[in-house]
């Protein structure tokens, strides 16, 4: 119907139509890298303009009318708090958001909008506002003209800028993810979905603002922004998102390895109003921190530090105590050094630093201390932790001891004085790794957090660290003339195998030690769950004699006692009896699990129906009980799940599903496997979708 002339506004402009140009195919969501989002809302980046398309009931004169376009967020807005933005179509009169008319035709008026690059991130409210002598006639609340603000790491302007097209690519736009764990020398990897894009997981996001009572103006802030939501993804303290168990008992929530990505965690999180999801570990802290980070448009990407130090005093110094004759103490040593840790990297300006310490910043959602009073850790400069600059916040000191401690043995003498007896300075951040830029290779990227190990710049940095206050351990011992290695190994899990202790006399004497072999089955934490082997060997060895000692690991020591990263850490120390010298050696034997088979049919299209199958044969010799499997794939496939409750020794199952793909491109169906006697078991497919 034609709106009725009010009688008294006849001859002023009355708004028949806004249109905020919200398609994915319209040139705001294609202009904002914005269209993968699975939202009818517009969302458009800062600093970058977007236009509106505004129907009067008759041509707009410039000469005489005023009208405002105005943005409003939260429950009080206010022009000084950034919370009310009016903004004006013609230059004279600007605000802190610049407009500007890009063309009228007819009653329509096609307007651009720019916003600041310090604007607040979150959900705003439009309203069109008319000037008439009678006051300001303004549209009515029309909640599907609501537009999202986020983060623009296109924009030099915009302090998350980010000047490399393919890393914008993979840390904002890549809804897939690779996150490595296991060890160093045998690198394990899971397939995650982000799934940044999918319904819900905005609001999500900003609800979990919300749940932390951030006060919106700080909220165009990328570093308070990082830090609130560091505290906000585990629920100490806060009735966070996520719930750590790092337990082994996971009866009432989903085990930590049975997730395949962060869309369900989020959406149930948000649905509930707020009740913490049980359970994560490390990574899923860090899966689903970087979902919020993408999200929201800050550069973010997962990364893993392969022996990382897990100090219970703040120094660089992980203690290992030894009995007298060179037996590990496991009751006194406390330290526990987690054989890998997952964290988030995002990259940002660093206006509140010196020049230099912008770009990567670490951000860590697992609990593990407090900074200033809350579960938090970061943003802490990346370039900052390499140069030993720990005294810039947040949290260096904390971040530099994780990939710098020193490992200590000590001997306890008889009357309880510890004495140093080896100082292992390598073994603690031997490697840190991240994904490949667009393709599922993996980027060591150990470098740009310490320089070469023994390097003249290395011993710069821990001087300076030091300065800052990190103590390390200054005693320098006499070199073993006996080294004593253990090399990897490549076990599926059951099989019987065997450790070797290669031995290496390098003086030109008889050298006689008595070894001490445990092998400990441990959670990925470092911390250990139950022996499985205990040898006690005495090895001779003739002058410059190599020798290898072979230790016999069987599948029934240890089956039953696997936890569910399914490691073994093997230490052997021992006393040189001619020398009294004490050798060390350690290694983390990580056990292979089988695979799932994922197998797709159909044609690739979108829309189309396709087929998914999971298979799976229990090779072993017990019943696998209550076991769950869960599958999904960004773009393609909403989450899924089904339960057996016994899977007999030696057979198999397959679980078929239909699904219909959403939209086009290159991605992956992930499925997992989890029971209690069997954790960790993936299974993935890559398909490209046609249009």
């Amino acid at each position: 119907p034609i709106p009725v002339r009010d009688p008294y506004f006849g001859e002023f402009l009355d708004i028949w139509d806004v249109d905020v140009l919200k398609q994915p195919q319209e040139i705001n969501k294609q202009g904002h890298n914005t269209h993968l989002y699975s939202s009818d809302f517009l969302i458009v980046r800062r600093t970058l303009e977007f236009q509106i398309k505004i129907t009067f009931d008759r041509p707009y004169k410039p000469a005489e009318d005023k009208f405002a376009v105005e943005f409003v967020i939260g429950p009080s807005p206010q022009y000084s708090k950034g919370t009310y933005i009016p903004v004006f179509p013609n230059e004279e009169r600007q605000s802190v958001w610049r407009g500007r008319i890009v063309e009228t035709s007819d009653n329509v008026v096609t307007m651009g909008i720019t916003t600041s690059p310090e604007c607040i991130v979150g959900k705003y409210m439009i309203y069109i506002g008319v000037v008439t002598p009678y006051g300001i006639r303004r549209t009515r609340r029309d909640p599907s003209t609501d537009i999202y603000i986020l983060f623009n790491p296109w924009s030099p302007a915009d302090p998350v800028f980010l000047d490399d097209e393919e890393e914008r690519e993979e840390c904002v736009m890549n809804e897939l993810g690779i996150i490595y764990h296991g060890a160093y020398d045998d690198v394990s990897e899971r397939a995650w979905n982000y799934g940044q894009f999918e319904f819900g997981v905005l609001d999500a996001c900003l609800f979990i603002m919300d749940k932390a009572d951030m006060p919106l103006s700080n909220r165009g802030d990328v570093i308070k922004v990082t830090r609130v939501a560091s505290a906000m993804l585990n629920s100490r303290d806060d009735d966070g998102v996520l719930v750590g168990n790092w337990s082994g008992d996971y009866t009432y929530g989903v085990p930590p390895t049975s997730w395949t990505g962060s869309v369900e965690i989020l959406l149930d999180y948000a649905g509930s109003r707020g009740t913490p999801v049980c359970y994560a570990q490390c990574w899923v802290y860090a899966a689903v921190f970087n979902t919020f980070l993408r999200c929201l448009g800050i550069p973010g990407r997962v990364v893993t530090n392969f022996f990382s130090a897990h100090d219970n005093d703040g120094n660089l110094k992980m203690d290992i105590i030894l009995d007298e004759n060179g037996k590990l103490d496991r009751n006194r040593t406390k330290d526990s050094i987690w054989n890998y840790h997952c964290w988030n990297e995002c990259f940002m300006a660093r206006s509140d630093l010196p020049p230099g310490f912008g770009g990567w910043q670490v951000v860590d959602a697992t609990p593990q201390e407090t900074s200033d009073g809350m579960f938090r850790c970061g943003p802490a400069s990346v370039a900052a932790v390499k140069h030993g600059q720990i005294c810039y916040p947040f949290d260096a000191p904390f971040v530099f001891a994780e990939v710098n401690s020193d490992v200590i043995f000590y001997r306890r003498q008889k009357d309880g004085t510890l004495e140093v007896v080896k100082v292992n300075p390598t073994h603690v951040g031997r490697m840190v790794l991240t994904k490949a830029v667009l393709h599922d290779g993996r980027r060591d990227i150990t470098d740009q957090y310490k320089f070469p190990e023994g390097s003249p710049e290395e011993r710069r940095v821990l001087e300076k660290a030091e300065e800052f206050g990190c103590q390390r351990e200054k005693a320098s011992l006499p070199q073993s003339d006996v080294e004593v290695e253990i090399p990897t190994l490549d076990v599926r899990v059951g099989d019987n195998f065997d450790v070797t202790l290669q031995f290496k006399n390098h003086s030109d004497q008889r050298r006689t030690a008595d070894v001490y072999v445990t092998g400990t089955v441990v959670y990925y934490t470092g911390v250990p769950s139950a022996e499985v082997v205990f040898k006690t060997p005495k090895v001779k060895l003739d002058p410059l004699q190599s020798k290898d000692e072979k230790v016999l690991v069987r599948g029934e020591d240890y089956m039953h006692k696997l936890v569910e990263q399914a490691n073994i850490h093997f230490i052997a120390t021992g006393k040189i009896k001619e020398t009294g010298q004490i050798i060390t050696a350690m290694k983390v034997i990580t056990i292979h699990n089988p695979k799932l088979i994922v197998k797709v049919t159909g044609s690739p299209r979108v829309s189309e129906e396709m087929y998914v199958s999971v298979e799976f044969t229990n090779p072993f010799k017990f019943s696998l009980e209550n076991v769950d499997l869960r599958m999904e794939g960004p773009g393609i496939m909403p989450f899924k799940r089904k339960q057996y409750s016994l899977i007999a020794p030696g057979t198999s199952i397959m679980w078929t599903e239909t699904f219909s793909p959403r939209r086009a491109g290159s991605t992956k169906l992930i499925a997992s496997l989890d029971c209690a006697a069997l954790r960790q078991v993936y299974g993935e497919t890559e398909l490209t979708i046609q249009q």
